[in-house]
């Protein structure tokens, strides 16, 4: 089930937008790795480091799920966000 202001909370919620930078994260890493492999004989950083941003990202938009978001989720009574 939706909650009510749902095109607001992914507009505004940070969760989403950390997701959505993981999501680029794991799509850019192979195509990344590969390009990188073609340079570098060992890119094993490179993947180390992909990798661990995809984690970052991911586990920061845990975080930033549980906290509210004021502009986002509104108020905890279940009113709208407010403008602002």
């Amino acid at each position: 089930m939706l909650v009510h202001n749902w095109r607001e909370v992914l507009k505004r919620a940070w969760s989403v937008r950390l997701m959505v930078l993981a999501l680029l994260f794991i799509i850019i890493e192979p195509i990344y790795t590969s390009v990188a492999a073609t340079w570098v004989a060992k890119n094993i950083y490179i993947q180390l480091g992909m990798s661990a941003l995809t984690g970052l990202f991911a586990v920061s938009a845990i975080i930033a799920r549980i906290f509210v978001q004021q502009k986002a989720s509104g108020d905890l009574n279940g009113k709208p966000p407010q403008e602002g």
